[in-house]
């Protein structure tokens, strides 16, 4: 199996393993098959959740940035 392109969006990753629990939950994947998968499943994974931290990261700043325009117009934000 590829290895996982950077550039692959986080829903089409998603899909794909969603894909792959169904395939292995059905009991029709040989060992061997079964064990790629699995990795496959797991690089696909920390793909996600690398995707999922810059979301997290770039919400914080944006966040922090609407505090900084706050505090210099002197409203609060809550």
């Amino acid at each position: 199996m590829p290895a996982v392109s950077p550039d692959t969006k986080f829903e089409t990753a998603l899909a794909e393993i969603e894909q792959i629990v169904q395939d292995m939950e059905s009991g029709g994947l040989p060992l061997e098959e079964s064990i790629l998968a699995y990795r496959r499943g797991s690089e696909l994974l920390r793909h996600c959740q690398r995707q999922l931290g810059e979301a997290e990261r770039q919400i914080l700043l944006f966040e922090k940035e609407q505090l900084r325009e706050a505090d210099v117009d002197g409203e609060s934000i809550r």
